[in-house]
């Protein structure tokens, strides 16, 4: 069975880990957070004083951080401390789970590449249910034979798994859906709004839609406007779920690679404007489908 170190124990990362556990694979965790680590290590896992114990002799690595600037740091280290790439295995393979900018992937799966080692960028969609549940979307970027290898642990976590192209690809492809995602946000709220304005009820009006032209994955999974669905943010004074701050983060991203390749994304760009006054306004921690406050009469 694989031996598997995961570093970032966060609410996508500790989930994912736990499934590692469940399906009997030796993890060892690490997280600057303690009770994070300790709620794994109650589920089966081994800890690590530091990244670079719980990585030194595993044949998987699996990061799941906040930024680009956490990953290069913790792949490659400084003048003052080892990076993962200077203690793992040449066999190990190398995933890096966040939601983070391209060329920072690139960096460091080049760098990877110049010591003989396997990396892969494998951002997720599906949110904190679907990590608990497993069936996250995969979104990967590396090589044929490093995609390949990683089926071992991401069929763990995952229900849907994609070979988006070379390393960065995964990076890329992840924030074009999620731009896309707040633009279907956005535009499902308005309307759903306007039939609201107009005396319509927001559930009929959201049966309408669903089976119309203008079906799509927020009215048929996640309606935005509170008690239409069970189950979902809306109905649940947006808490859990998908943050605006990581939703404003995921579109800052897509933002900095329209720049980049001289793409002209109006509807990414204004989604973002609005992502970003909404979380100004004390909104960062609750579900990105609370942009339908935004719309709605206020009371």
């Amino acid at each position: 069975m694989a031996t598997v170190a995961f570093i970032g124990l966060g609410n996508m990362g500790g989930p994912m880990a736990a499934n590692l556990v469940k399906a009997g694979m030796t993890v060892t965790v690490f997280d600057l957070n303690p009770a994070a680590v300790t709620a794994l290590t109650d589920q089966g896992a081994l800890s690590a004083k530091t990244a670079c114990g719980a990585a030194a002799a595993a044949d998987f690595v699996i990061t799941m951080l906040p930024a680009g600037k956490h990953v290069r740091s913790l792949y490659l280290g400084d003048e003052d401390n080892k990076g993962l790439l200077d203690v793992v295995s040449k066999h190990a393979l190398l995933i890096d789970c966040s939601t983070i900018d391209a060329d920072s992937a690139r960096l460091v799966g080049a760098k990877a590449c110049e010591k003989g080692i396997e990396f892969m960028d494998a951002p997720v969609s599906g949110g904190t249910a679907g990590a608990a549940a497993g069936s996250l979307t995969f979104i990967c970027g590396g090589s044929d034979s490093a995609y390949q290898q990683a089926q071992t642990v991401l069929t763990v976590m995952g229900g849907n798994i994609f070979h988006a192209g070379a390393v960065g690809a995964g990076q890329i492809a992840k924030i074009c859906n999620n731009m896309l995602l707040s633009v279907l946000m956005v535009g499902t709220s308005e309307s759903l709004q306007l039939g609201l304005d107009n005396g319509l009820d927001p559930k009929v009006l959201s049966d309408i839609m669903k089976v119309s032209s203008g079906g799509n994955w927020t009215l048929e999974k996640y309606n935005p406007c509170p008690d239409v669905m069970e189950n979902v943010p809306s109905s649940k004074d947006y808490q859990g779920g998908f943050m605006v701050d990581l939703m404003v983060k995921d579109l800052g991203l897509s933002q900095e690679a329209a720049v980049a390749s001289n793409s002209s994304t109006p509807m990414g760009s204004l989604a973002r404007s609005l992502y970003v006054n909404h979380a100004r306004q004390g909104n960062g921690r609750r579900d990105f489908s609370s942009i339908f406050e935004q719309f709605s009469k206020k009371k």
